[in-house]
């Protein structure tokens, strides 16, 4: 008699919306053993995987889930880290629903198997044990890689390679290691207890983090091609782009760079506690659909905001946002300025944004991203009050590796040029993966572009 599967997930427990809009702690809480094995049981266990080909890492899916329902978690986490270095951070942030679970087997006729929550539990189960399981580190090969970025392709890079015997060393431009996932992701969405915990395990293999280090400016490309076999280059995408609209530089505007990396890795939403001083705004508006608006808006409700409006051009289908933070926006309150438009930033004689102008859009035939084009509806403009506004709209990398490293070649956007299969630069011996050469992503795909980098560098110095 056949197995009946139950059609839907297990829901993530989470903080009540009432509850978390006041606190910067975790909102999603994570499965309990229990609930983990019922939703493990789910898995079809297919004998041509798809959800294996979804993931950018290639994680055995099916093995780690088979573990879970067998009760040997330790199993389970061991087979996740064969491919995946951070399985606590994927399993938090990691667009799924667009990866592996879209493919799953199960989702053509219910929902899909909840990968990425099963991800985590193995992930938080492991620290919960207190026994942190490290892979054996082969030999030291005699062999150097100089890694630039501590981000997800980063810490990837270094993690493959320290297990194959490189002395490696990341440099790291700001204080603390973790790239987007500690300065750009708020602390409500990933901890950063476990973006050091998962940065800590890479440590344990060997390898060497300096921090306080501007490659470009500390130090050049070539200068530290003079002391290493190789380089990696995963910089990121750290600078901002604006909607280059009248207004803009008023006070009360920020980027989404700088208002999340001072509320996260500055602490802001500590102060006075932690120095670092962060607008507590009545009215917010945050430009943009994707995930960084969300965590901006989020954060601005967390800081005490009365009101928070998320203003996107488009509608609710085309935000590149994930569903369940678009959900978890709505829940807490946000208010969704769809269809809208800013067309300029309006302030008072002390030089501080007092309103917006908006024109309201409709939509249009698709553009070159497939999605329909917004078009102005003639007349329809309006203002809305405010007194702090976040642009979320993108981010390109940092032109200074570009500028002081020549036959570089890079592209229109400033990223850095690289083949897709192997990572490798128009300069001999240096290699680039992640945002710097995508512009900003997903941290599962800046990890994929990472392990085939590490590849390529393995083969290439031929140890």
């Amino acid at each position: 008699m056949p197995v009946k599967i139950d059609p839907k997930k297990r829901p993530m427990p989470k903080q009540e919306p009432y509850e978390r809009v006041r606190n910067f702690d975790e909102v999603a809480l994570g499965y309990t053993p229990e609930l983990a094995r019922e939703e493990a049981t789910r898995c079809l266990v297919c004998k041509n995987p798809r959800c294996v080909e979804g993931c950018p890492v290639g994680i055995d899916i099916p093995g780690f889930i088979q573990s879970i329902v067998e009760g040997d978690f330790g199993a389970g986490i061991r087979r996740i880290k064969e491919k995946n270095a951070l399985p606590a951070v994927c399993g938090r942030v990691c667009p799924q629903e667009e990866q592996c679970e879209k493919v799953c087997v199960l989702g053509k006729k219910h929902e899909p198997v909840a990968i990425g929550r099963l991800e985590r539990f193995l992930a938080d189960y492991e620290a919960a044990s207190g026994t942190i399981e490290r892979p054996d580190v082969a030999q030291p090969n005699g062999r150097r890689v100089a890694i630039v970025g501590s981000g997800p392709a980063g810490i990837t890079v270094a993690n493959d390679l320290a297990l194959q015997g490189y002395d490696v060393t990341i440099f790291e431009a700001l204080h603390e290691a973790g790239g987007v996932l500690t300065y750009g992701i708020p602390e409500f969405r990933l901890p950063k207890a476990i973006v050091r915990r998962e940065v800590e395990y890479v440590k344990g293999l060997g390898v060497k983090l300096h921090l306080d280090f501007i490659v470009g400016k500390t130090r050049t490309v070539d200068r530290l091609l003079e002391e290493f076999d190789a380089m990696f280059i995963g910089a990121g995408a750290g600078l901002p782009w604006f909607m280059e609209i009248p207004g803009e530089n008023l006070n009360g505007v920020y980027s989404a760079n700088e208002y999340l990396t001072r509320c996260n890795l500055m602490k802001g939403f500590r102060f006075p506690a932690c120095d670092t001083p962060l607008k507590r705004a009545s009215r917010m508006a945050v430009f943009g659909g994707g995930n960084v608006a969300m965590d901006a808006a989020r954060t601005a409700l967390r800081l005490g905001a009365d009101e928070v409006h998320i203003v996107y051009r488009r509608g609710r289908d085309e935000m590149p946002a994930r569903i369940e933070e678009i959900e978890n926006a709505e829940e807490e309150g946000i208010i969704f300025e769809l269809l809208t438009l800013p067309l300029r930033l309006l302030g008072n004689e002390h030089g501080w944004l007092t309103e917006i102008e908006c024109q309201r859009m409709a939509l249009g035939e698709p553009d070159g991203s497939g999605r329909p084009r917004p078009v102005p509806i003639e007349g329809s403009e309006f203002r809305m009050e405010a007194d702090a506004a976040v642009c979320a709209i993108g981010n390109s990398p940092n032109p200074l590796i570009p500028m002081t490293t020549p036959r570089l070649n890079v592209g229109k956007k400033g990223n850095i040029e690289a083949d897709p299969e192997t990572g490798q630069t128009s300069r001999e011996r240096v290699w680039a993966g992640g945002d710097v050469v995508t512009g900003a992503a997903t941290v599962i795909s800046a990890m994929g572009a990472g392990r085939k980098a590490a590849r390529s560098i393995h083969e290439t110095l031929g140890a």
